[in-house]
């Protein structure tokens, strides 16, 4: 196998109940979670990405007292805490990386993460063979957007699950998703 699953932030934070909640944020980490049960076989590595933000400071220009929502925002996904930690609804045990993203610095996509042994997505892919990646998460316009186009700029074939994603604003998720067609991925529906 050759494929790999990246899955962006499916975390409390941006589901409906946390700092920066996305609309339908929990029922992608179920419909995720029920795609593994079924597809989890599909792929040589699963890697899971989290935002795991300093609980001090504003990392980087990241957090801000009045963000902007564009590239400010408000306090969310601190290391260890609740915020960070995966949707209840995503069941992680099928997940072979994962990694973490920000620590004190803004990162959107999936490799700007670090598993704690070091290893960084890029590492993975090439460890691996990895020539094709599906992509899946939150939010679809921001470090959805960011990972797939990583991916692509990487050299990998990408697809992105249009029914395992959602995101923060509809109009830019649908900017995000042509950008990312536009780049070469594949738009598709992950049949779960």
């Amino acid at each position: 196998m050759t494929k790999a699953l990246f899955i962006v932030d499916v975390q409390n934070d941006f589901t409906e109940r946390g700092a920066l909640g996305v609309a339908g944020g929990d029922e992608v980490a179920a419909r995720i979670t029920t795609f593994l049960h079924d597809h989890a076989g599909d792929y040589e590595i699963i890697v899971a990405s989290r935002d795991w933000h300093d609980a001090e400071g504003d990392n980087g220009g990241h957090f801000a007292a009045e963000p902007d929502f564009i590239d400010t925002w408000p306090v969310h996904c601190v290391a260890g805490s609740f915020g960070a930690e995966y949707d209840e609804g995503f069941d992680t045990a099928t997940v072979t990386h994962q990694l973490k993203k920000g620590q004190g610095k803004p990162a959107y996509s999936l490799f700007e993460g670090v598993a704690d042994d070091g290893a960084t997505a890029a590492q993975l892919l090439d460890e691996h063979g990895i020539i094709d990646i599906d992509v899946v998460g939150l939010a679809t316009d921001y470090c959805v957007r960011a990972s797939a186009l990583d991916a692509i700029e990487h050299g990998r074939r990408v697809r992105i699950f249009t029914d395992l994603v959602a995101g923060v604003h509809p109009e830019s998720s649908e900017r995000a998703l042509a950008e990312a067609a536009h780049a070469g991925a594949e738009l598709v529906e992950s049949g779960a």
